[in-house]
């Protein structure tokens, strides 16, 4: 799985003049599902997110995790982050998983970051979504479950 985290003020989702999902402080996470993506890969990266010490303490300093912070979290499928740019001038997607096996982890994730007693709003799959977002900071971070079992 690969995610793209930013720490947001607000941010919200929009899908045919409808806002799906919205949130306040917190974390707005962008997120493609590759073929060998597994539940072990977002049982991991929903602990890893959780407990992210991304947001400031009393002192200013980035040392409470958005739990700690009383933040929000907002997912957001996008399938384009398993983008491969490599050839040509047009993307190719085949390292993204297909929505039969995409949607059950994303559903998985979000499980894992309700599970940790987080409040969890979610875009909508497939859809032509419009992502609103104040980015706090800024801090924005890469996650790829691959990378990070790899210590690479």
């Amino acid at each position: 799985m690969r995610i793209l985290l930013q720490r947001v003020s607000r941010a919200s989702v929009t899908v045919e003049a409808s806002v799906v999902g919205s949130i306040d402080s917190g974390l707005l996470l962008l997120i493609g599902v590759g073929h060998e993506d597994t539940c072990d890969d977002a049982t991991y990266l929903a602990g890893k997110i959780a407990n992210l010490r991304i947001f400031p303490d009393e002192e200013g300093r980035m040392n409470q995790s958005v739990r700690d912070a009383g933040g929000a979290v907002l997912v957001v499928s996008q399938f384009t982050l398993f983008a491969n740019v490599r050839k040509g001038r047009r993307p190719s997607f085949v390292d993204a998983a297909q929505p039969d096996a995409a949607v059950p982890l994303l559903a998985a994730f979000v499980e894992e970051l309700e599970a940790f007693g987080l409040t969890v709003e979610q875009g909508e799959f497939g859809a032509m979504m419009a992502v609103e977002l104040v980015n706090d900071g800024p801090v924005t971070i890469w996650m790829d479950s691959a990378e990070l079992r790899s210590g690479g």
